[in-house]
C-alpha cells in the first residue's frame, strides 16, 4: 500500500509561543526594571522549558505611561531596557538557541510625545498635520467632539486641543493619538519600520489592536446598545455598537498589503499575529481565504480571545474545539491564549488550583492551534491585588474614581482586569528577596507577588510533581510527537461521562495520539480506550490511569495516550 503524503506545515504553525513582559521579567542592572540583557541571561532556561518562540511586549523609545504601548520612536530603544546593540544580541542569541523572535508592533496609534505628533500639533498646516486625525467640533463653536465615538476603554475618544482648536482621535488613551493610515504617507514610513525590523531578523509581529487601523471616514455616529460590559468580541460596550471604529472593511485590506511586506522575506518565512477581537467569522475575515487552499493572504494567525474566559468545563470546551474546528480549517489554524499582559491570569481564575492548571495546560499543549504561554503562567504566578488609586497602571488610573460597587461590578465575572498591574508583577526566578528578579538591595518597579517562596523556578525545578514540569513535559511531547505540533483532530465522541470528559485523537500519517481530560471533581472510569495505547503523559505523576479494563482518571486529571494501528 502507498504511504500517504503529509505536507509539512511552516514553522509558525508548530511553535510554542512565549509571551516576555520585559519590564519585569529579569533586572540586570539593579534599578529594579527588566531589561534585554536580563533577557539574555534567562534564554537558556526558556530553552529549556521547550517553547520555540518568544514574543516581547514593546521595549521601543517610549514616555512609559503605557509602558512601551505608547511609543515615541519605533526604531530605537528605551535607554532603562539597553541599547540597539543589546536587542541585536537579543535576537542573535535566540538564533543561536534554534528559536524565533516576534516584537510587539503598536500600528495603531503612537505616544502624544512622539516627534510626529509635536509636528502635528504644532498647527493646522504641518506637514505632518494629516498623519493624525484630526476633525473640527460640532456647534455651539466647536467645543463638543466631532461624534459621540468612544474609545475602547470607555469615554469619549475625542480629545480637544486648544492650541489649533481641533479634536483628535485616540482609540485608546487620550495620550495615545491614532496615526491616520488614510494618508499613504503613513502607510509607507510605518511599512518601512516593518521591514527595519525584520532586516535585523526579527521573525514576526504581535499586531496591538490591529482591527482599529480605520474608522468611518464620514465619521458616522455609533449605534445604541443596551450592552456595558465588554466581552471577548469587545464590538459592543459602553452602550455603543462600534461598527464604524471597530473592525472597519478598511481594516482588511490593510492586513493583506501588510502580509505582502512581510512576503518580501523568506528562509525562514516571517509572520503576523492579530490582537483582534470579534466573532470567530470576523476572526477568520482577518486572515483571509487561502489562495489554493494552501495560504492565506492576510495575517497568519489571529488570537482567539473566546478561550480567555472559558470555564474549566467539559461541554463548554468542547463546543471552543468545534467550532475553532469549524472556522480554521487548514490553512488556517486557531491559536490557544489564556493569559497576557492585559488578562487577569489563568490559574488565578481557575482559584490557584495547581491541578486544575495542569489539566488546562494540556487541553492548550495538545489541541490543534499554536499555544501562547504568558510569562510565569509555567510555574503558577497569581494576580497580585493592588489599589486602584497607587496604581501605575494608566487605565486603572482612570477607574480609580468610581464608587467602589461600580468597580466590583465592572471586575466580578473576573473577565475584566481594571488594574493590569495585577498580572504583570516581577518573574519569580527563586525564594530570596525580590524573588531573584532584581538584587536584594534594589526595589523592584512592581512589588512582587507575596508568595514567590514557594512558587518560583528553582524550587518548581527540583519537585517533579510541579506545574513546571508538567509544562516541560508537554512541551517536550509536543515537539517531538508530529501529531501533536502538525496532525489532524478529531473529537472523540463518549457515549458516557459526556458532562466530565473530554477526549479528542490527533493524527499525523499512521501516527494517533489521544487525549482524555477530566473537568470533575470525581473519579471517572472509561471503557471507549483502544485496547492498544501507550500511556506517553499523566498530569498526576504517580497514578496508574490505564488498565486492561480501560482508563481510571482521578479528579481533574488529563492524559495523552499513543494509540497503535497497523
Amino acid at each position: 500500500m502507498a504511504m500517504p503524503s503529509f505536507r509539512l506545515l511552516p514553522w509558525w504553525k508548530t511553535t510554542t509561543v512565549y509571551q516576555v513582559y520585559p519590564r519585569s521579567f529579569k533586572d540586570s542592572t539593579g534599578d529594579g526594571i527588566g531589561d534585554i540583557p536580563g533577557i539574555i541571561s534567562k534564554l537558556d532556561y526558556l530553552q529549556d522549558l521547550g517553547v520555540g518562540t518568544i514574543w516581547f511586549s514593546p521595549f521601543f523609545s517610549s514616555p512609559q505611561r503605557d509602558y512601551g504601548y505608547d511609543v515615541s520612536d519605533y526604531r530605537s530603544i528605551a535607554p532603562e531596557y539597553g541599547s540597539m546593540s543589546d536587542c541585536e544580541k537579543l535576537i542573535q542569541e535566540i538564533h543561536n538557541r534554534c528559536m524565533y523572535v516576534v516584537f510587539d508592533m503598536v500600528l495603531n496609534h503612537t505616544s502624544n510625545q512622539h516627534p510626529w505628533f509635536l509636528q502635528s500639533r504644532s498647527n493646522r498646516d504641518n506637514p505632518r498635520r494629516n498623519w493624525y486625525i484630526w476633525r473640527d467640533g460640532q456647534k455651539p463653536e466647536g467645543k463638543k467632539p466631532p461624534n459621540n465615538w468612544k474609545s475602547i476603554v470607555g469615554g469619549s475618544g475625542w480629545h480637544y486641543d486648544e492650541q489649533t482648536d481641533q479634536w483628535y482621535w485616540a482609540q485608546f488613551l487620550p495620550f495615545q493619538p491614532d496615526l491616520n493610515y488614510r494618508n499613504p504617507e503613513v502607510k509607507e514610513e510605518m511599512f518601512d519600520t516593518i521591514r527595519f525590523w525584520l532586516d535585523k531578523g526579527v521573525d514576526g509581529f504581535r499586531l496591538d489592536i490591529i482591527n482599529t487601523i480605520f474608522e468611518d471616514e464620514n465619521l458616522r455616529n455609533n449605534p445604541f446598545t443596551l450592552k456595558l460590559l465588554p466581552s471577548e468580541e469587545f464590538d459592543k460596550s459602553y452602550f455603543q455598537n462600534k461598527m464604524y471604529t471597530i473592525n472597519h472593511p478598511d481594516n482588511f485590506t490593510f492586513v493583506k498589503e501588510l502580509r505582502c511586506v512581510m512576503d518580501e522575506y523568506s528562509d525562514p518565512e516571517r509572520f503576523l499575529v492579530g490582537e483582534v477581537a470579534a466573532s470567530l467569522e470576523t476572526l477568520k475575515k482577518y486572515c483571509g481565504e487561502g489562495r489554493n487552499g494552501l495560504k492565506t493572504e492576510g495575517l497568519h494567525l489571529t488570537f482567539l480571545f473566546q478561550s480567555l474566559n472559558t470555564n474549566l468545563d467539559a461541554d463548554t470546551f468542547r463546543n471552543l474545539l468545534s467550532r475553532y474546528e469549524q472556522y480554521f480549517t487548514e490553512p488556517h489554524i486557531p491559536t490557544w491564549v489564556f493569559s497576557n499582559h492585559d488578562q487577569t491570569r489563568r490559574i488565578t481564575k481557575l482559584g490557584n488550583d495547581v491541578n486544575k492548571a495542569k489539566l488546562n495546560a494540556t487541553l492548550q499543549l495538545t489541541a490543534r492551534g499554536v499555544p501562547f504561554i504568558y510569562y510565569g503562567e509555567e510555574i503558577g504566578m497569581l494576580n497580585h491585588r493592588f489599589s486602584l488609586k497607587t496604581a501605575k497602571d494608566p487605565i486603572a488610573l482612570k477607574y480609580s474614581r468610581l464608587p467602589g460597587f461600580l468597580v466590583n461590578l465592572l471586575t466580578r465575572s473576573g473577565s475584566i482586569l481594571l488594574n493590569r498591574d495585577e498580572c504583570r508583577t516581577p518573574m519569580q526566578w527563586n525564594s530570596s528577596l525580590n524573588a531573584g528578579f532584581c538584587s536584594k538591595e534594589s526595589e523592584p518597579w512592581l512589588a512582587v507577588e507575596p508568595r514567590y517562596e514557594t512558587i518560583n523556578v528553582e524550587s518548581e525545578e527540583s519537585d517533579p510533581d510541579s506545574l513546571l514540569q508538567c509544562y516541560k513535559s508537554l512541551l517536550r511531547l509536543r515537539r517531538q510527537i508530529p501529531a501533536l505540533n502538525s496532525g489532524s483532530m478529531r473529537l472523540i465522541d463518549l457515549s458516557t461521562h459526556k458532562k466530565s470528559l473530554l477526549s479528542f485523537e490527533r493524527r499525523y500519517d499512521r501516527q494517533a495520539v489521544q487525549i482524555w481530560l477530566n473537568f470533575s471533581n470525581r473519579r471517572v472510569q472509561i471503557d471507549e480506550v483502544q485496547e492498544k495505547a501507550e500511556l506517553i503523559f499523566s498530569t498526576l505523576r504517580e497514578s496508574t490511569p490505564l488498565s486492561s479494563s480501560g482508563i481510571q482518571l482521578e479528579a481533574f486529571q488529563g492524559i495523552v495516550l499513543e494509540t497503535h494501528h497497523e
